[in-house]
């Protein structure tokens, strides 16, 4: 148990270090550089709102009010989708692919910093132990459906 409390309460500290860095630096919020990444990523820079939900595990609410703030701020664009007309997609705008190759450097230098810097060592053999297991059974779900779809 106190494993997962140092695990908890080094990530919740980092995470609020990370993010107020990435605001000062560039006005971005996790959840904007997140959304840019994701569909800098995509082909066509552009999600169907539905993936795009899924793979931020946001609710359809908490990523329609995601994506109105961000097209507010002329970062991305909604469009209807071609494949499904009553769906429609977040679309990666110039304005945001610019401001995430602005941000992608200060943030890489700050994850770089604060895990350098900010964490003792049994933070870091904590975290290292958690994301070990985590990938371990990411990769054994992995290969168990790719198993299945065979």
């Amino acid at each position: 148990m106190a494993g997962w409390r140092a695990y908890i309460e080094a990530s919740q500290r980092l995470f609020t270090q990370l993010e107020d860095d990435l605001r000062a630096d560039s006005g971005l919020s996790f959840a904007d550089y997140h959304v840019l990444v994701l569909l800098s990523e995509a082909p066509g820079q552009r999600l169907r709102m539905g993936e795009l939900a899924d793979r931020l595990v946001f609710s359809p609410s908490r990523l329609t009010y995601q994506i109105s703030s961000m097209r507010r701020r002329g970062l991305v664009a909604r469009e209807s989708c071609p494949a499904d007309r009553r769906g429609n997609e977040a679309v990666l705008t110039a304005a945001g692919l610019l401001a995430l190759r602005e941000a992608a450097p200060g943030h890489l230098a700050s994850v770089r910093r604060h895990l350098m810097d900010d964490l003792d060592d049994v933070e870091v053999a904590t975290l290292t132990r958690v994301f070990a297991r985590l990938g371990r059974r990411l990769r054994a779900d992995r290969d168990a459906s790719s198993t299945h779809s065979d």
